[in-house]
């Protein structure tokens, strides 16, 4: 492989692996401040048994995270260095408020969550895992909007070789920032939702954990139905507001998304294609299975609606036959996962409102319990695909029609160098999930402490 495409794998290798452990600190800090609310309202303790155990792999998931983020911030200025250069007056800035307002509001607050059950009062307590959950969501919302601005550039110009800020506040909130944000911030809660479930859903099932522990993970399973068959319908409907967004600003990824090479004639509607395969060399695709004019309704509310086709831009300026291929499998493969967690949401629901999940009712649940293990992984999948096809489609652009991939390259790279890197990150964040699997196992199998005592203040 060229440096380029190289720089681009080690990127994505990276990314990929990092994305996953912010995602679960959000998800978890959520679950976390809630059952605090919980316990503080009602003194039930079972909800504090929730805090204390579930914290722990919180703090997995906040360690693996920090690790890995710093190979994929070096990375802008050892493999993206003309782009940070170009773009540092804005970019830089942005990333800057994600580790000085985000990033530091977590790790402050994370020190008094764990530490301060008795040296502070319980209000501050809970403010501490509220500020936990807000640094989280912000670390989140700042990461994209920098990549909402490269999607969507506002509020800036290219003199040729900086980016001149000339709306600051425009530039933050580009067309689909908050949409982006929005869509991101559900998927990060849902998809730990997931985790929990089929974690408790594990235990349920399991023959050797007794009455009290399948109690305790009833519990979580319970919370994490009832969060997730609320935002996964909000999820698909933020998601389907990011249609006619697209369609305005980046035309060519709408078309890369549905694989749509020719511009629909008036008073004739697009095709949506199920599932379709481009020829050699791209420019029509050698293999279709589409519904009549659903793309129009889709994207325009109307049958007729113009969609524009690949074929409609320059070569140069889109992405190619194979890039538009991997966009349009991975947005099949994200909302084909939304789908499933939504039925298997439904399904959860149904069976809470038929009073089915409860300690008399849940082992004869196996179906739904066994359904839920397999579910684990579909939020990140859906996750980790949702990126793809965000980043994939715009190509050529890593700001979108200013400044083109290959001309971000930091100068004088060497191909073996990257490759080298490639390899030494795969075996470490390979290490790095190793060892976050074989300690989460540790904890689910000594499960929950029930009989220690209640946390007081010393004065």
């Amino acid at each position: 492989m060229d440096v380029l495409t190289l720089s681009r794998v080690q990127f994505g290798d990276t990314a990929a692996f990092h994305i996953i452990w912010p995602l679960m600190s959000i998800g978890f800090a959520l679950f976390l401040v809630v059952m605090e609310a919980f316990w503080l309202y009602t003194k039930d303790e079972r909800y504090y048994r929730q805090i204390k155990f579930w914290v722990k792999i919180f703090v997995l998931t906040f360690a693996v995270g920090v690790a890995s983020g710093f190979p994929l911030s070096f990375q802008f200025g050892t493999n993206w260095s003309t782009f940070a250069d170009a773009a540092g007056s804005f970019f830089g800035n942005i990333l800057g408020f994600e580790t000085t307002i985000a990033f530091t509001l977590e790790t402050a607050s994370l020190g008094i969550f764990l530490f301060g059950w008795k040296k502070v009062s319980k209000t501050v307590h809970f403010l501490s895992g509220l500020f936990i959950f807000i640094g989280a969501s912000l670390s989140g919302f700042w990461i994209v909007v920098a990549n909402s601005w490269m999607q969507m550039p506002r509020g800036v110009y290219f003199d040729g070789t900086k980016i001149i800020v000339t709306d600051y506040m425009a530039a933050i909130f580009s067309p689909a920032a908050m949409i982006s944000f929005v869509h991101m911030w559900i998927a990060c809660i849902v998809s730990t939702m997931f985790l929990i479930s089929g974690i408790s859903a594990i235990v349920l099932l399991s023959k050797k954990a007794d009455h009290t522990k399948k109690a305790f993970f009833l519990t979580s399973l319970q919370f994490a139905v009832v969060v997730s068959v609320i935002l996964m319908p909000i999820q698909m409907v933020v998601g389907h507001m990011f249609g006619p967004k697209i369609a305005e600003n980046q035309p060519a990824k709408l078309a890369a998304y549905e694989l749509h090479w020719d511009t629909n004639k008036p008073g004739e509607g697009a095709d949506l294609n199920l599932f379709a395969y481009p020829a050699q060399g791209g420019g029509k695709n050698a293999l279709e299975v589409k519904v009549p004019d659903a793309l129009s309704f889709i994207v325009t509310n109307t049958k007729t609606g113009e969609v524009k086709g690949l074929n409609d831009f320059p070569a140069e300026d889109r992405p190619s036959a194979t890039e538009a291929f991997l966009t349009f499998i991975s947005f099949r493969i994200m909302v084909g996962c939304g789908i499933l967690m939504f039925v298997l949401s439904l399904w959860g629901l149904i069976l809470l409102l038929k009073k089915k999940l409860t300690k008399q009712n849940v082992m004869h649940q196996v179906w739904f319990l066994r359904a839920t293990i397999f579910a684990i992984p579909l939020g990140f999948i859906a996750t980790e695909t949702g990126w793809m096809t965000r980043e994939i489609g715009r190509q050529p652009w890593v700001i979108y029609n200013i400044m083109r991939v290959d001309e971000a390259l930091s100068p004088g790279l060497a191909a073996p160098v990257i490759g080298t890197a490639i390899v030494g990150l795969t075996i470490l964040y390979a290490g790095c999930a190793f060892f976050f699997v074989y300690f989460t196992v540790r904890i689910i199998k000594k499960g929950p402490d029930l009989t220690s005592p209640l946390p007081t203040r010393t004065p």
